[in-house]
């Protein structure tokens, strides 16, 4: 080989080096996920979600889907799972998000719990009363709408909204009587009180509430083999859960590996999961959820909850539709 060629062969391995390092760079996102018991976590604990997506994944955890949002907003996360209140008050202040895998739906594993010697005793008992939920999450925004159900306002209750290790410390001091909260906290609070209300009763008097896997809509465009890759593996998870509870229990090994990532005892997560109210990818894909475009029923619920919050004095405005926050394609993978 003469000099001449010798470099052509140089040049073309050095392009085909830095074409594999810009793939490979292509090929990196981060990932916020929180506390919440969710069979797909074990695949965060495992490895999985990398293994089948193909993509180098740094899952970060937060204490809140308003702390997603703003690491969205500032560009250092391009997936999370949020809930749909602080997803409404985002996509309402002008960020492109779109919704493409529901994890949850309004169910028991979020509830308002009342503290033992608080006087609480019912619905009827809490004017006058000190309760907390993390700031705009969707407890707090279902505690709230609780508030306005029951013809109360802010004056008539105190509602604080701090993160939920502060509603912990504050409710085992006796500072609040109350807290409208997830788990783990939701379990802590159980063991000095009581479950006055579940999400889901907050749901049936007009406040349902979601829980989701977000990516920014630019992330969602480059990488939608991505997001079908990573909802695949969600659904592997849903579907063994929901038929195969065995390997569910507090001795499981998935039990273990929850407790490992998220915190708690493989007994508590096992029984947190149980909570839980999931939608297979099919019922997911209809225009009742994430289909149907401008028809899509989670963009309806992101409506109102926008038009609640703008009511509340929490966002300045409410866009005409929410349907184009949410979409079913990443879900056409898995949904038949």
């Amino acid at each position: 080989m003469n000099f001449k060629n010798l470099l052509a062969a140089i040049a073309v391995v050095g392009t085909l080096v830095t074409a594999i390092a810009a793939e490979a760079a292509d090929k990196k996102v981060v990932v916020g996920y929180q506390t919440d018991a969710l069979p797909s976590s074990v695949a965060i604990a495992n490895g999985e979600f990398a293994r089948d997506t193909g993509y180098d994944i740094d899952f970060r955890r937060f204490n809140s889907g308003a702390e997603i949002f703003a690491a969205i907003a500032s560009g250092d996360v391009q997936v999370g799972y949020v809930g749909s209140s602080p997803f409404a008050a985002a996509v309402s202040r002008g960020l492109e998000v779109k919704a493409f895998y529901l994890a949850s739906i309004s169910g028991i594993d979020e509830a308002l719990v009342v503290r033992n010697g608080s006087g609480i005793e019912s619905l009827n008992d809490l004017k006058g009363k000190k309760l907390a939920a993390a700031p705009v999450s969707t407890d707090h925004y279902q505690l709230l709408a609780l508030i306005k159900s029951l013809g109360l306002t802010e004056k008539d209750v105190q509602v604080f909204a701090i993160p939920q290790p502060e509603i912990v410390a504050s409710y085992n001091r006796g500072d609040i009587d109350g807290g409208f909260v997830w788990d783990p906290a939701l379990t802590e609070l159980k063991k000095n009180g009581k479950v006055l209300v579940t999400s889901k009763d907050v749901a049936d008097k007009g406040a349902p509430t979601f829980s989701a896997w977000v990516a920014t809509s630019k992330f969602a465009a480059d990488n939608p083999e991505f997001l079908k890759g990573f909802a695949s593996v969600i659904n592997k998870y849903y579907a063994s859960f929901a038929s195969d509870k065995a390997a569910w229990g507090s001795d499981s090994d998935n039990a273990k590996s929850l407790a490992k990532l998220l915190g708690g005892t493989p007994e508590q997560q096992a029984s947190a999961l149980k909570n839980l109210t999931l939608l297979t990818p099919g019922v997911q894909a209809s225009d009742a959820w994430l289909g149907g475009g401008e028809k899509a029923g989670a963009g309806k619920i992101l409506k109102d909850t926008a038009l609640f919050l703008k009511e509340q004095g929490k966002v300045s405005g409410v866009l005409e539709n929410y349907g184009a926050f949410v979409t079913a394609d990443a879900l056409t993978a898995v949904s038949n």
